[in-house]
C-alpha cells in the first residue's frame, strides 16, 4: 500500500456532536477494564478494525497465544490480510537487530551508543518487572560502562558485533583471583583484546608509512608518542580507555558489585543466545525492518508473554524500543501514514522511556492503543523508587482513556477524579407530626462526583445476557462532547463488522 496523504482531522468514530479523529488517535489511547469486561473484545476491538480500515501500519505486542489469530482476523475483515507480518518461530520472517542498528547509524560511534542504549532499555525493564531496579544512578553507569566498552573492543578486534561475542567476552573479563596458566589458549576475552592490539599496530604502521622521514621522526622521537597516536587515530584512543576500563577500573571493583553488573549483562545475552530467539533476532538476514510499518504492513510480534514467559516478554520490548525510534526519525514530509502500537495487557512490556516517547507521538504520528486491567498492574511492573509518579506521567500523555466494568478501587477513584465534579441539587423532604402534620422541603447545591467511582463495576460487560454490548466511559483531552463535557458513556458492539470509510 503506497503512502498518501493523511488528514489529521479525519474522523475516525462519529461522538455525540463531535468526531474522535486521527488526530485523536495519535494523541494515545489507555483502555482499562477488568477480567471479562470486555475491553478486548468492545473497544479494543472497535479500535483495531478503524485503525486497519484507515489505512494504519502498525505494530502488535503479544501477551496471549490466542493473539496472532485475533489480528488475522481483524485483517481479514478488513482486507488487509497481505499486510501482516507475523514474527515467530512458525514463520520464516527475522529481525536482527545488531545488523539493524549497524546499518541505520551514522558511524560507528552512534552504532555503539545505540546498541548499548536498546540493551540497557530492556535490562532495565527486566529488573523493573522483577522488583530489583535499584535507582541509584552508580548501578546505571556502571551497567553502561561495561556494555559500551565490550562493544567497542568488538569492534575495535573483529569490525562487527555479535550476541555470540559480546556474552563470550562477559564471561572471560579478567578478575583479581583468577589463575593464570602457561600454555592454554587464550579465552575470548584475551583473544580480543590480543586481536584489537594488533590491529591498532596495523594502523600504526600504515600510518607511518603515509608520512615523510622528517614526519616519521618527528613523531616517533617526540615524548608524548602515545598521546599523539591517539590523537590521530580514534582506535588507538578507544583502546587506551577500554584497557583502563578492564584492567583497572572494573578489575578493582569488589566481587559482589561486579557480580551484580556483570550478570545483568551476560544473563540477558544468555537468553539471546537460546532458541527460538537466537534464530529470530540474530542469527539470520532481517527480513523485516520497523520501517516496513510505514508502509502499511502490520507487524506481529508473536512471542506470547504466556508462554514464553520473560525471554518472550524482553524480545518484545527489544523490538518495541528498536520501533518507536525508527518511528520517531522518519520524515512526515514524505511519508505521513500514521502507525500504531498495539499492546494488550500493556503492563508487560513498558520501559523506562516511554512516557518520553509518548510525548513526541502526536508529531510522529504514532498511535498508541495501551490496554489493561487496572493501575496496580502498572505500578507492578514499573518498579523502583518512583513508579507512582513514572505511571502517572505516563497516563498523562495518553489523550483518550476508556474505562469499562472494573472491580479495582483505585482504578475506577483514578477514572472518577479525572472525569471529575460537579455541582448537583440535593432535595430532602422532612415531616413533622406535632398535633398538625407538617411538610417542608429543603434544597441545596452540593459539591459530586460526575460518576462515582462504584458506579464503573455497574458498567455491562458484553455476552448474550448483555446483547454483546459492552459499556465504558471514554474521557477525551482538550475535546468537547456536546459542548459541554469531556467524557462520554458509549456502547461497543461485540459482533461490529467494519465497512469500508465507516466512521460509526
Amino acid at each position: 500500500m503506497a503512502a498518501t496523504f493523511y488528514d489529521l482531522d479525519t474522523p475516525l468514530i462519529e461522538l455525540a456532536g463531535a468526531a474522535w479523529t486521527i488526530r485523536n488517535a495519535v494523541e494515545g489511547v489507555q483502555i482499562f477494564g477488568g477480567i471479562g469486561s470486555g475491553k478486548t473484545s468492545g473497544s479494543g476491538r472497535f479500535i483495531a478494525l478503524k485503525y486497519l480500515n484507515a489505512g494504519f501500519g502498525g505494530l502488535v505486542l503479544t501477551a496471549k497465544p490466542d493473539e496472532k489469530e485475533t489480528w488475522e482476523e481483524y485483517c481479514r475483515q478488513t482486507n488487509r490480510q497481505d499486510d501482516l507480518v507475523i514474527l515467530s518461530p512458525e514463520h520464516e520472517n527475522h529481525f536482527n537487530f545488531l545488523e539493524y542498528e549497524s546499518t541505520s547509524t551514522d558511524g560507528r560511534k552512534s552504532f555503539v551508543e545505540n546498541i548499548v542504549q536498546v540493551l540497557k532499555t530492556v535490562i532495565r525493564a527486566s529488573e523493573a518487572k522483577a522488583g530489583t531496579r535499584n535507582d541509584d544512578p552508580f548501578w546505571e553507569d556502571s551497567l553502561d560502562m561495561l556494555m559500551l566498552n565490550i562493544v567497542e573492543l568488538c569492534l575495535i578486534a573483529y569490525g562487527k558485533v555479535s550476541v555470540q561475542l559480546l556474552y563470550d567476552i562477559a564471561q572471560t573479563l579478567p578478575k583479581k583471583d583468577a589463575p593464570k596458566s602457561e600454555g592454554e589458549k587464550l579465552n575470548a576475552f584475551a583473544k580480543a583484546s590480543s586481536t584489537a592490539s594488533n590491529n591498532i599496530t596495523r594502523q600504526v604502521l600504515h600510518y607511518e608509512e603515509s608520512l615523510t622521514e622528517e614526519q616519521r621522526i618527528l613523531l616517533t622521537e617526540s615524548p608524548s608518542y602515545e598521546e599523539d597516536l591517539c590523537e590521530i587515530l580514534p582506535d588507538a584512543r578507544a583502546l587506551k580507555f577500554v584497557d583502563q576500563f578492564f584492567l583497572e577500573s572494573f578489575f578493582n571493583l569488589s566481587d559482589k558489585t561486579r557480580s551484580i553488573i556483570d550478570f545483568s549483562f551476560s544473563g540477558f545475552l544468555f537468553s539471546l543466545l537460546r532458541e527460538p530467539v537466537f534464530s529470530l533476532f540474530c542469527q539470520h538476514p532481517s527480513t523485516v525492518t520497523p520501517e516496513d510499518c510505514l508502509n502499511g504492513k502490520i507487524i506481529l510480534v508473536d512471542l506470547p508473554v504466556k508462554r514464553y514467559h520473560k525471554v518472550g516478554r524482553n524480545c518484545q520490548i527489544l523490538f518495541k524500543y528498536i520501533w518507536q525510534r525508527a518511528m520517531e526519525k522518519r520524515q512526515i514530509k514524505k511519508n505521513d501514514r500514521p502507525v500504531f502500537l498495539w499492546a494488550d495487557e500493556a503492563q508487560h512490556f513498558l520501559h523506562e522511556y516511554d512516557a518520553d516517547y509518548q510525548a513526541t507521538a502526536r508529531s510522529s504520528r504514532i498511535a498508541t492503543v495501551y490496554i489493561s486491567q487496572n493501575l496496580p498492574n502498572y505500578y507492578a511492573n514499573m518498579g523502583g523508587d518512583k513508579s507512582n509518579y513514572r505511571v502517572k506521567s505516563f497516563l498523562g500523555t495518553l489523550g483518550t482513556k476508556i474505562f469499562h466494568s472494573n472491580a479495582d478501587i483505585e482504578t475506577n477513584r483514578y477514572a472518577s477524579e479525572l472525569i471529575g465534579d460537579a455541582y448537583f441539587e440535593d432535595t430532602s423532604k422532612t415531616a413533622a407530626m406535632a398535633g398538625n402534620m407538617s411538610l417542608s422541603r429543603t434544597r441545596n447545591i452540593k459539591l459530586d462526583k460526575l460518576i462515582r467511582p462504584e458506579d464503573f463495576a455497574k458498567l455491562k460487560n458484553g455476552g448474550p445476557l448483555n446483547s454483546f454490548k459492552v459499556e465504558g466511559y471514554m474521557h477525551l483531552q482538550s475535546h468537547l462532547l456536546n459542548g459541554e463535557t469531556n467524557y462520554l458513556k458509549m456502547k461497543f458492539d461485540q459482533n461490529y463488522i467494519p465497512h469500508p470509510n465507516s466512521t460509526s
